[in-house]
């Protein structure tokens, strides 16, 4: 369907985010609502004040006339909405989708960046490294078979195993098929095949699930994976350990400048990921990243962002899977991979399109900038009225005689929208890199 593509997708959340005001804006708004009341209470009081010290009436309609015309509510209305406007802009044309103004400004408050490992620090595509079998069992079988359990299975580890199988001609090549197929959600998978025989694929926990036990020689074997940023896929059936998987998520060429660039704007970076400590800390170290929160099941992630909020961190968390979408939610901002899952794309507020690292800190560099420039239009918008509206009650006549014609009352106000709008256009000749 036409509304499903990604061009529908991106002009809507771009309308989305230019429709949806800023708290700055709101702010903008509430000072602009008691700003007209005010400024026509000073028109009237500047021209009684004249009328009663013996001015003439012209004279006191001029001055009325005056503060209403060279008094600019319009500037503080332009000075947000413009800016974000061309902000939005500047992202989309980089590939950085901004779902509201709302998340434009907080962005740029974040002192946490928490990170997905695959397919964010990671390429996603993880390839065998290793087969380790029991005694009795030989390389081939042991792929064989874990093929055979990965089948069903959905996850970027299974994708690997399968590839690798596949590789080498042993996918479906074992003549049993599988009965039943359960996912154990942050530990692995277990099938039961027609046979009645049940193995089990994943992590130490689900192979204490299986009963079996490893030797110590076989531990130091798998802590020694780990610590290379592999991740064990350990193979069991009831009772009885069958070997090993070795597989390794590369990170991506970007991955270390992005983590850099991040650290030189003052950011902390955090690697979330559900692998074991060992694994985490030889990615994080790889990359450059920070601190590690390891062993985080899918369900425990936002938990693990609600502690980093309750620290007192506004927290930006970047992810590209079905398990991140708690999280994105979670987070103060949540920036998804545009070429990540559905649904993290919509649980996050911010959507990379190019599937690039780099991008968070681009996108960062971005809300800096656009809020400058709210914050610049503004106080300019402020010190205008500021100083426009008593030269035109006529405080420098007594000293000076000068008096403001509403005619340059009218110019002043206009050229003080445009200004506003001027410096909002300015932004879309910055850089973001």
């Amino acid at each position: 369907m036409g509304q499903d593509t990604t061009l529908s997708q991106i002009i809507r959340i771009m309308e989305e985010a230019q429709g949806r005001k800023a708290p700055i804006a709101k702010l903008a708004d509430k000072v602009s609502g008691i700003f007209v009341p005010i400024v026509i209470s000073i028109a009237v009081l500047s021209a009684a004040v004249w009328l009663f010290s013996g001015q003439e009436l012209s004279f006191a309609l001029r001055i009325f006339t005056s503060v209403l015309v060279i008094a600019c509510p319009c500037a503080l209305g332009l000075a947000t909405p413009t800016a974000i406007v061309v902000g939005t802009g500047l992202g989309a044309s980089h590939g950085i989708l901004i779902r509201s103004g709302e998340a434009l400004e907080i962005l740029h408050k974040a002192d946490v960046v928490v990170l997905d490992k695959t397919g964010t620090v990671t390429t996603g595509q993880p390839q065998v490294t290793e087969l380790l079998p029991v005694e009795g069992i030989s390389p081939r079988e042991l792929l064989s078979l874990a093929a055979l359990v990965e089948e069903r299975s959905e996850h970027p580890l299974a994708g690997a195993v399968l590839r690798a199988a596949e590789a080498e001609n042993l996918r479906g090549t074992l003549p049993e098929q599988i009965k039943s197929f359960q996912s154990h959600t942050g530990s692995g998978v277990e099938v039961e095949l027609e046979s009645g025989r049940r193995l089990f694929m994943g992590n130490r926990v689900l192979l204490e699930k299986a009963g079996a036990a490893l030797s110590k020689a076989q531990q130091v074997e798998i802590e020694t994976l780990s610590r290379q940023g592999k991740t064990p896929l350990l193979m069991a059936e009831p009772g009885k350990y069958l070997g090993c998987v070795s597989v390794a998520d590369t990170i991506k060429e970007s991955s270390p400048a992005a983590i850099r660039r991040l650290h030189e704007m003052g950011l902390t970076t955090v690697l979330l990921t559900g692998d074991n400590q060992a694994t985490a800390e030889h990615i994080a170290a790889e990359a450059g990243i920070d601190r590690v929160l390891a062993q985080a099941l899918p369900g425990e992630k936002a938990g693990r962002i609600r502690s980093l909020q309750e620290e007192g961190h506004t927290v930006l968390m970047v992810g590209d899977g079905i398990n991140d979408g708690p999280a994105l939610a979670q987070a103060d901002v949540g920036c998804a991979m545009g070429a990540g899952s559905d649904v993290a794309i919509q649980a996050g507020s911010v959507v990379l399109m190019k599937n690039d690292l780099q991008d968070v800190a681009r996108a960062v560099r971005l809300s800096h900038l656009t809020i400058r420039g709210i914050r610049q239009n503004l106080f300019w918008a402020f010190c205008y009225n500021v100083i426009g509206i008593p030269i035109a009650a006529g405080l420098l006549y007594p000293s000076f005689g000068l008096l403001l014609s509403p005619m340059i009352g009218g110019l002043a106000m206009s050229l003080s929208s445009l200004f506003v709008v001027s410096n909002a256009l300015r932004l879309r000749t910055k850089k973001l890199d």
